[in-house]
């Protein structure tokens, strides 16, 4: 068994390899890209602090963000580029602020996406067996499947946004399809008919309530979400699409067995597409080819709760189910961040200190 000082210089070594550049980003981050790309729930995360000019920082919280920025503002548009790194990141948890080590790899403009993902997954697991993790619970789930899935299924537009921003959210997700599962509710008169008439009517109701026009939610937001949900219940899911939803979501097996269930799903429903499952199924066998000795399993509605991620997405997870590496392909955060052309991106995430602990253990 290595001592920790031996598996941090493994660990150097595989991060500061040849192929790869060693990056270290500034500990202290403007926080709004943090803030316009996670929303609320992870800027409850950060470790926060104010400039002088008003503008909001933050202390490092991840590395995946800043490598993204630093790439599209070195102008390395097509330029294939594989960055690592290993240092600290902050974040604010329910005991107070914490400090952890990560490492990790980022592929971004790489040609081939497919290969890039299996390097990614090949950093991992080459990372995990440093700490004597050579059978980690694997789990896989398929953002690209799922949103291949929606556009194949006779599930209009508007329904397609609402339900894929619940992807990842298996509460919300929940909730969402038992409401479609009951019958449609009955409204008591007509809409009104057209937003400048809803805005009227929202602003004479507030106004009337003794509600304020100013530092509230404004008619008009209030006004576009009625009209939304009017749009959503004119254009009800079918029955049958309803169930196959539900149907989809359950799936969670060993890969190979969860990934046919799927596919006599769908075809069973007259729904194709091979085209993305094969990408998975390739995926996932080059993973238990890498791990021979770990169950790999996808779960059809495993997803990280960030939406720029836009494939396959994974976790390997420890004895004790901490996750100890996490990621999988994320091409929608470069456009998120203003790229004028699509780049391909995908990477991972290791926990150092949960790595020790595991090797630890053993």
């Amino acid at each position: 068994m290595k001592t920790p000082s031996e598996r941090r210089a493994a660990l150097i070594r595989l991060v500061e390899s040849k192929t790869v550049t060693r990056v270290t980003p500034p500990l202290l981050l403007p926080a709004a890209p943090y803030l316009d790309l996670a929303g609320e729930e992870f800027g409850r995360g950060l470790l926060l602090t104010t400039a002088n000019d008003g503008r909001d920082y933050c202390l490092r919280p991840d590395f995946t963000l800043p490598i993204a920025v630093s790439y599209l503002d070195e102008g390395l548009l097509d330029v294939p580029a594989a960055y690592t790194y290993l240092g600290t990141i902050f974040r604010q948890s329910e005991n107070g602020p914490e400090e952890f080590d990560q490492a990790g790899l980022e592929l971004l403009g790489q040609p081939d996406a497919g290969q890039a993902l299996d390097q990614v997954l090949t950093f991992a697991r080459w990372a995990l067996a440093i700490y004597g993790v050579t059978a980690p619970s694997i789990r896989l789930g398929g953002v690209g499947l799922f949103e291949a899935f929606l556009a194949a299924a006779d599930i209009s537009p508007a329904w397609q946004a609402r339900i894929r921003a619940r992807f990842g959210h298996p509460e919300a997700m929940q909730r969402l399809v038992e409401r479609l599962s009951r019958p449609p509710e009955k409204t008591g008169g007509a809409a009104p008919d057209g937003r400048e008439t809803v805005i009227e009517i929202v602003t004479d109701a507030m106004l009337s309530s003794g509600l304020s026009l100013v530092g509230s939610r404004e008619p008009e937001e209030i006004a576009d979400r009625y009209l939304e949900k009017q749009t959503l219940a004119a254009e009800r899911i079918p029955d049958r699409m309803v169930r196959l939803l539900r149907e989809y979501l359950e799936v969670s097996d060993t890969a190979p067995r969860a990934l046919d269930r799927i596919a006599s799903l769908t075809a069973s429903y007259g729904i194709d597409i091979e085209e993305p499952l094969l990408e998975v199924r390739n995926h996932a066998a080059a993973l238990a080819a890498l791990s021979p000795k770990a169950e790999v399993i996808f779960d059809a509605s495993f997803s990280p709760r960030l939406d720029y991620y836009t494939g396959i997405v994974f976790e390997m997870t420890g004895e004790d189910g901490a996750i100890l590496a996490s990621g999988g392909e994320y091409d929608r955060l470069l456009d998120r961040l203003g790229a004028p052309q699509p780049v391909t991106a995908s990477g991972c995430a290791l926990w150092i200190d949960r790595l020790e602990a595991e090797a630890a253990s053993r």
